[in-house]
């Protein structure tokens, strides 16, 4: 049907309009969801990543204490999995928790310690372990058969009591190393196993600006005594020099009146008489 202003569909750009609309609010809070969660990360199969994770959460200044607490006793009463805490540092403004946890704890981990806060920046990263692995288990397999050659030798019947104790230091040294290499490994394996977490405990407000102001004036004394006892540790080290460099200086200035201003003051000397008896020849004379 063709109406009176010619338009045959009056309607499609206002329909259009309706579903655009509608396309971006069923999509909006998909996206808002998912940029809100941090997951764990383990390597896929045949890949030897270890991840790392790095989050700063933004939380009122009296929740700061609260949350790290209860982030430490969730790690250490291994709530979310097997946790282990690496690094704990605190500090006026907020502080920091450093721990190893499985992949999946991550996720409910980052959760207990944002709550009633927001989580800002967020920093995921992998380490390529592949050759780190091999090299290690190149050099097991070369010492375990280093070993084993050793252990026929000690079996023989003709070897005599001298090769025997030098054998025994050999697979003695032998054993320290495949155990060091295991330990080696041991480390490898858990960090891929498990991620590394570091979470960035931040103030969202001002509450905590009275106390560094606080804190700034209550140093201040013992910041200006510092400060003073450094620059005259600074111009100790200073002093001698310019007192053995003034003498030299002094002498430098008396030879320079001495012989300079002095030669000067002949040669102006020595120019006065001659000026004066060229000035009469130079004259001419006056007309009587």
């Amino acid at each position: 049907m063709r109406h009176l202003d010619g338009n045959s569909h009056p309607l499609r750009m206002p329909l259009m309009i309706l579903f655009a609309g509608l396309a971006l609010a069923g999509c909006s809070p998909k996206d808002h969801s998912r940029a809100t969660v941090i997951s764990g990360e383990q390597g896929r199969a045949g890949a030897q990543l270890a991840y790392e994770h790095e989050l700063t959460l933004a939380l009122p200044g009296a929740l700061l204490a609260p949350r790290m607490q209860a982030t430490r006793e969730a790690c250490e009463s291994a709530r979310f999995g097997a946790c282990n805490i690496l690094g704990i540092t605190e500090d006026g403004n907020g502080g920091e928790i450093i721990l190893r946890i499985a992949p999946g704890g991550v996720e409910p981990m980052v959760t207990l310690a944002a709550e009633g806060g927001k989580l800002g920046q967020r920093i995921t990263r992998a380490e390529d372990l592949a050759d780190a692995v091999a090299d290690v288990r190149r050099r097991q397999d070369r010492l375990q058969a280093q070993q084993q050659r050793l252990d026929e030798l000690a079996k023989r019947k003709d070897i005599t009591v001298s090769d025997l104790i030098a054998l025994s230091k050999e697979q003695a040294g032998i054993e320290n190393e495949l155990q060091a290499l295991a330990q080696v490994a041991a480390g490898q394996q858990h960090r891929l196993d498990t991620n590394r977490v570091t979470l960035n405990f931040r103030s969202s407000d001002g509450a905590n600006q009275a106390s560094r102001f606080s804190r700034m004036f209550s140093n201040l004394g013992t910041n200006l005594v510092d400060g003073t006892a450094d620059a005259l540790e600074r111009a100790s080290y200073v002093l001698p020099f310019v007192i053995l460099a003034f003498p030299v200086v002094w002498l430098w200035v008396w030879l320079w009146r001495r012989f300079v201003v002095s030669h000067r003051l002949a040669v102006a000397s020595g120019l006065a008489p001659r000026r004066a008896a060229k000035q009469p020849r130079n004259q001419e004379p006056k007309d009587t």
